[in-house]
């Protein structure tokens, strides 16, 4: 049965959703425009994690030393190894902007793909949030040290995000030569810092925290200490994965992408275990600086002394961050703008500029929603002893509670991907295969309980686990009746169909005549 509502031709749909075809006036009003290389991917990739390097990282020498934090970071490299052969895989098979979300609904249906979609929506949307903390971090000290002046916190936030979502709408050429001009910058910084930082590295500054309970110097915190570093491991790579997004964007995806995504790890992996060791093993050493909101600039301090020299340093430092804040603002506006073309948010958010072909409305959105998130826990984030929650770290938290399920769901995509279709075209395979996803899962699995182990962020986490049971709410009681055949949705049902699985094995339409017109983003 169908009929004509809101330019739709509704299609009802037997297993639990409701499809809508839409017109060839509704993709032409959701264009995307084919602008990156693989050195704009393998930016877009680095970037968007490179501020993990100069913020959020040290946080994990409190919650468990640096003995724990090593471990953890071994840990947490492994597992994204698995997730970035993985997706390395997935992505020019199924070369679409949904990323994850694409993944998911082509593995598990609809509400497999919403819920891989949701988690990566929250990642998203709180990190440019968390590295937003840190840019004022940096930028108050800066100007304090220079001038002693200071500007309210949410202030510097409020600049930030106004500027880089400024720029992501005004083009997504611009925005990526931006993003490649800024990586290069960041990496310069870290390499003069990682230069400077090693006549100055003594392993016993790394190892300054006082042990508890009769425990080590290289885990002061216990075993215990190696959990609770994990999300904060996490942000040596957190948000790698967003290459998939810009399948649509890309010149050639399913040449390109994998090569972006394996360099991208290459280079965080390296820089990662360099930061970990000299910035933990110099003056003030890891007590200190894993309390710190600008962990680098106190290490310039100790290079280069106090002072302007110092200081003007740390200004180019905050380059870092703003690779990372701007290119994950990238990419949550590719998701929400992925999940409202495909009906699983509100339509509203998805169309884009007709000059520019980016989804203004998205990028706004998301900013939004940081922003508030943020000032929320600046305001009111205290605890019963009335201590202030602090808001980067907190933050941080819950950004990793939606990328760890986001992983644990695209990892059973691939091995039911693998599974279930094993004959579409993969013009690239994971050399760890099924056995790297499954380790990779279990290793976000463990990721997801360690974030509950530290009280002081448990109010964040718990506040993630609201955010997530709303978007569960909203899909079940309306989001499911507004499908549309996106090119995601398209791919999957013509490709269970073409293999012989089956549509209604995966919750998709087979009903005749339901293939959607494609999208002109797509082709």
């Amino acid at each position: 049965m169908s009929k004509r509502n809101e330019k739709f031709e509704v299609l009802e749909h037997s297993s639990g959703v409701t499809y809508r075809k839409a017109g060839d006036d509704y993709f032409q009003k959701r264009q995307l425009k084919r602008v990156a290389s693989v050195l704009s991917l393998w930016a877009l990739g680095v970037g968007a994690v490179i501020s993990g390097d100069f913020f959020g990282w040290n946080f994990g020498l409190t919650s468990g030393g640096f003995g724990g934090l090593l471990v953890a970071t071994i840990v947490i490299t492994i597992m994204y190894i698995g997730l970035c052969y993985s997706i390395a895989e997935m992505s020019p098979a199924l070369p679409h902007t949904g990323g994850a979300y694409s993944f998911g609904r082509s593995a598990m249906g609809p509400w497999g793909g919403f819920i891989t979609g949701l988690g990566e929506n929250m990642e998203y949307i709180l990190t440019p949030a968390v590295i937003v903390v840190g840019i004022g971090g940096y930028m108050g000290s800066i100007l304090n040290d220079l001038f002693s002046w200071t500007i309210p916190q949410p202030l510097w936030w409020l600049i930030f995000y106004a500027i880089f979502i400024g720029l992501n709408i005004i083009g997504a050429e611009a925005s990526f030569r931006f993003t490649v001009a800024i990586t290069f910058i960041a990496l310069a910084i870290l390499l003069v810092f990682w230069i400077g930082a090693i006549p100055h590295f003594d392993l016993d500054l790394a190892l300054n925290i006082a042990p508890e309970g009769g425990n080590s110097k290289w885990f002061p915190k216990g075993i215990g200490g190696i959990f609770a570093a994990l999300p904060f491991a996490i942000w040596f790579y957190l948000a790698i994965e967003e290459l998939p997004l810009a399948a649509e964007e890309s010149h050639d995806p399913k040449r390109d992408m994998p090569k972006g995504i394996m360099l991208g790890l290459l280079t965080l992996g390296i820089a990662a275990f360099l930061t970990l060791f000299l910035n933990s093993g110099i003056e003030p050493g890891a007590a200190e600086v894993g309390e710190s909101l600008e962990p680098l600039f106190l290490g310039f301090q100790t290079i280069f002394g106090d002072g302007i020299g110092a200081s003007l340093l740390a200004l180019v430092a905050v380059a870092g961050l703003v690779a990372s804040f701007h290119t994950i603002i990238y990419a949550y506006g590719r998701n929400i703008y992925s999940l409202s073309r495909a009906g699983y948010f509100p339509h509203w958010l998805s169309p884009t500029l007709r000059t520019r072909q980016t989804p203004h409305i998205a990028l706004i959105v998301g900013g939004v929603i940081g922003f508030t998130a943020a000032w929320i826990l600046y305001e009111f984030g205290t605890d019963a002893s009335g201590e202030q929650t602090p808001v980067g770290a907190a933050l941080l938290t819950m950004a990793v509670f939606g990328a760890v399920i986001s992983y644990f769901m695209q990892m059973v995509s691939f091995v039911l991907l693998r599974r279930d279709l094993p004959n579409i075209e993969r013009p690239y395979r994971s050399p760890v295969g099924v056995a790297g996803a499954i380790v990779a899962a279990v290793i976000a699995l463990i990721s997801l309980v360690s974030l509950f182990l530290d009280k002081g962020y448990r109010p964040g986490v718990v506040g993630a686990l609201l955010w997530f049971a709303a978007g569960l709410l909203y899909f079940a009681l309306g989001g499911r009746n507004r499908l549309v055949f996106s090119p995601e949705e398209e791919f999957a049902v013509n490709m269970r169909a073409q293999h012989g699985k089956g549509a209604h094995s995966a919750g998709s339409a087979s009903a005749p005549g339901t293939r959607a017109p494609t999208s002109p983003s797509s082709s």
